[in-house]
């Protein structure tokens, strides 16, 4: 585990590893890393990307451009450090996992024998040292701007002064990078898995069948008037005991809320929800912002409050997320701040199962895949702060 202490001057961390005590030394980064000028066009061509690091241009969606010469690109081997000599003040920099070539528009950067190439990784992006590329970068203009490393190796910078404890640094930052990149494969692959069912539990337009269906249903579904399912709540309320809602505190296209802005101690009035109501933001309805809230509360603003009245409230929250919905929720009134048309959208034709308890097999479903989704959302945040504070606390 890390030990905390007070920092009491600027070349010892707030946060430390267990038996690492010695300050921290200024170094110059010339004297931690050489150029290197190898040159080859046989290896796999490597990308640098401010969000993404280095990786294989394989695997990007970009294509690689066939005609280029690959004469004059540079040779990466695992730990050289690569920096994009014209988005180096953007953060374009780390230290590569994989042997391969660069565009000769990049730096490449081969450590010594004392420095541990993941910590760099890390220590190179830090907002300081940012700051210093972008000073140091020669050019007219930012697109123009280019780093030489003769200027990149004149930087100081503070470093642990044992490669061990760089190590340590380096290993933390690749496990908690490994655990965010899980995390957020899960979200992505259940958004998925959402999106597919939501598009095959419906019936396609002109059926009445939906192509997946739990066992033991059988009956055609019936199109309906979407004012033949919902009701909309006009009641007025200022109720000062209720909790307020508006088109901000909702998270697009998550269907919860943001904690940080609800509006709790909104004084104002609005529309009266109850429990298992729908609200659905007509405001930009390509945003998403929708909610099936469990409490009442009073709705702000930019809402319909669809109370369900010949379907499952479940099953109307998924109703609305679908793509035959949206179509007709997003034929706007509007251009700058487009709204949905109410008398478009509730004289529209949905299909919905007669059986009331397939409604709510359906709606109990995404319900689950709602909270699956939310549960690993709010680790991956979870993940991403306590990576934020280390990275914070763990550097000088």
């Amino acid at each position: 585990m890390a030990d905390q202490r007070k920092c009491e001057n600027d070349s010892v961390p707030a946060l430390r590893f267990e038996g690492f005590s010695d300050p921290w030394e200024q170094r110059r980064l010339g004297e931690l890393f050489v150029e290197s000028e190898d040159r080859s066009s046989d290896l796999e061509i490597l990308s640098v990307s401010v969000a993404n690091g280095i990786y294989p241009a394989s695997d990007s969606d970009r294509e690689i451009n066939p005609g280029a010469s690959l004469v004059n690109y540079k040779v990466v081997r695992k730990g050289d450090v690569v920096y994009n000599s014209m988005r180096m003040w953007q953060g374009a920099v780390d230290s590569s996992l994989h042997d391969g070539i660069v565009s000769p528009a990049y730096v490449v950067a081969r450590p010594v024998s004392m420095t541990a190439s993941r910590f760099f990784a890390r220590l190179l992006k830090r907002p300081n040292l940012l700051c210093q590329y972008q000073r140091r970068s020669q050019g007219n203009s930012k697109d123009t701007q280019v780093l030489k490393f003769e200027e990149f190796a004149e930087i100081e910078v503070s470093v642990p002064l044992f490669r061990k404890e760089q190590e340590a640094i380096g290993s933390l930052a690749d496990a908690l990078d490994s655990l965010i990149t899980l995390h957020q494969r899960k979200v992505d692959k259940l958004k998925t898995v959402k999106q597919s069912l939501l598009e095959k539990m419906f019936p396609r337009e002109g059926e009445n069948v939906p192509e997946i269906r739990f066992e033991g249903f059988t009956d055609p579904w019936e199109q309906r008037a979407f004012c033949e399912l919902v009701e909309r709540r006009n009641s007025f309320s200022d109720d000062k005991g209720l909790p307020r809602v508006e088109y901000e505190d909702i998270v697009s296209g998550q269907g919860t809320l943001n904690n940080d802005v609800f509006s709790k101690n909104d004084k104002r009035g609005g529309i009266a929800f109850e429990p298992n109501d729908v609200l659905y933001g007509k405001l930009r309805p390509y945003l998403r912002n929708w909610l099936n809230p469990q409490f009442r509360g009073i709705a702000l603003g930019d809402f319909w409050v669809l109370n369900p009245i010949s379907v499952n409230s479940s099953f109307l929250f998924t109703l609305i997320r679908t793509s035959a919905f949206e179509r007709v929720a997003n034929e706007s009134t509007g251009t700058k701040m487009p709204r949905a048309d109410w008398q478009n959208v509730s004289s529209a034709e949905f299909a919905a199962p007669v059986s009331g308890e397939e409604q709510q097999r359906i709606g109990a479903l995404f319900a689950k895949l709602d909270s699956l989704i939310t549960l690993h959302q709010r680790e991956l945040e979870i993940l991403k702060n306590l990576k934020q504070a280390c990275l914070e606390k763990m550097f000088v």
